[in-house]
């Protein structure tokens, strides 16, 4: 299997990409073979292949490096900003067939697609990536659900791409409606989790470690749900006309995280040693740990991530009454916390630190980087998000993002933050991954010349 591609060198190690050897997959083309025509041993072969490439990734000593960045910055004591890209249009990338699925059997493509984007990253766009010595195998985990199934129109204008429009039904409306939620009973298959662990580790497990994977963070995106239930506008008219209603919308919602957060404690499911905080950088030295390795993980020994991204277009005060307030309950539980997403919160600041054990905000392209910085300072960690259109275009425009990324180091830098930069959101490259190859370069560049 061919994995070169032309390349020129760049001030951090690794290539970039041209149009002259790029194959992309087109519209409505999976990055993956018909099924049939393989068997066990071909599914054996190709996995051994990739993980002999994943495992002298996982050995450079890089990762160390990248692994005392991403404490330091999430320790507030930054070395400088970490970088990351994330949610990436992976359909629109396929270059030179890497991405392309050969295996046959599901658990095994759900490995072999772990090994073929880290070894992509990797060759194209590291940037502060870590990859641990092991494979990950995440535990299967089961819900019943919470008793109601969003109801939607939609509009896709790119079968190959996960990203479409959604139009929601209201189908909580009233009281009535309420009644039907319902507490999801959470269990964990140790049987399947255990067959799946036996089936790959007997293809690959002696040439690089498997470890079973738990539940890395206790995430709760109360309104994110509820706009999904009720539709957008429904919820904010609601805000204003029927708040009472609205607060006993979020109150049973909220109590159903938290039902499932005992159930997650109970069960043993959070992970001993995650590896994403949602595209940023998890690894801390500040959250407590249980006296044995092994012993299971509670609310206080993990990060919750907490966002209310319809909340963009309500008031302070609404803010704070309507999620902060709940937010208090549930991911404040948690022994860190990251709040935000994509909305904007530099001129809510005072309300988002009522959040008990604050540790990381999000800034989204549609806050001032500046006034959010004068209000975070060294207090918490500054996630900035630049803005993922920049990648959508034709040709990457460098001046204009290092204008970009420029006012963004300049901010931290003169507030004294902690930082991380994560490009994500990433719905289209224009059918051009050199332009995210070179969105990495420029900015590793960048902060490796603070």
């Amino acid at each position: 299997m061919v994995l070169e591609c032309s390349t020129i060198g760049s001030a951090h190690g690794h290539g970039r990409a041209f149009a002259d050897r790029v194959r992309i997959v087109q519209k409505g083309q999976m990055t993956s073979l018909p099924k049939g025509g393989n068997n066990v041993s071909d599914d054996r072969r190709i996995l051994r292949e990739l993980a002999h490439q994943w495992a002298a990734i996982a050995r450079k000593d890089r990762n160390a490096e990248k692994l005392r960045l991403h404490r330091a910055v999430n320790d507030l004591e930054p070395v400088r900003p970490v970088v990351l890209i994330d949610e990436l249009p992976w359909h629109e990338m396929n270059i030179d067939d890497m991405l392309t699925l050969r295996c046959q059997d599901e658990v095994l493509r759900s490995v072999e697609w772990q090994f073929r984007t880290v070894i992509y990253r990797d060759q194209f766009m590291p940037a502060d990536m870590i990859v641990p010595p092991y494979v990950s195998l995440p535990k299967v985990i089961r819900s019943t659900g919470i008793g109601v199934t969003v109801e939607e129109d939609i509009r896709v204008t790119d079968a190959a791409n996960p990203i479409i429009s959604h139009d929601y039904k209201d189908i909580l409306r009233s009281d009535e409606d309420l009644a039907h939620l319902q507490d999801p009973v959470i269990t964990y298959d140790a049987a399947e989790t255990q067959r799946r662990y036996q089936l790959v580790g007997e293809m690959i497990g002696d040439i690089v470690p498997l470890r079973i994977t738990g539940i890395p963070y206790f995430s709760v995106t109360t309104w994110d749900d509820i706009s999904r239930y009720r539709g957008v506008n429904q919820l904010l008219m609601d805000l204003m006309d029927r708040p009472d209603f609205s607060h006993r919308v979020v109150r049973r919602i909220t109590d159903i995280y938290l039902a499932q957060l005992e159930q997650y404690e109970s069960l043993g499911l959070f992970d001993h040693d995650p590896q994403s905080l949602h595209c940023t950088p998890i690894h801390t030295s500040d959250l407590p740990r249980p006296g044995d390795a092994e012993d299971a993980r509670t609310r206080r020994h993990i990060w919750g991530r907490g966002t209310a991204q319809i909340f963009a277009s309500v008031s302070k005060r609404m803010h704070a009454e309507f999620d902060i307030e709940y937010m208090k309950e549930t991911v404040g539980q948690c022994g860190l916390v990251y709040y935000g997403c994509c909305e904007p919160l530099d001129t809510k600041m005072d309300i988002v630190e009522q959040i008990p054990n604050l540790r990381k905000v999000g800034v989204t392209p549609w806050a001032d980087v500046n006034r959010a910085t004068e209000a975070i300072q060294d207090k918490y960690v500054v996630s900035a998000k630049p803005n993922p259109a920049a990648v959508a275009v034709e040709r990457l425009d460098v001046d204009h993002l290092r204008q970009e990324i420029g006012e963004i180091l300049a901010a931290v830098k003169r507030n004294n933050c902690a930082c991380d930069i994560v490009l994500k959101d990433i719905s289209t490259c224009r059918q051009r991954p050199e332009n995210i190859f070179q969105w990495e370069q420029t900015v590793m560049e960048m902060v490796q010349g603070m």
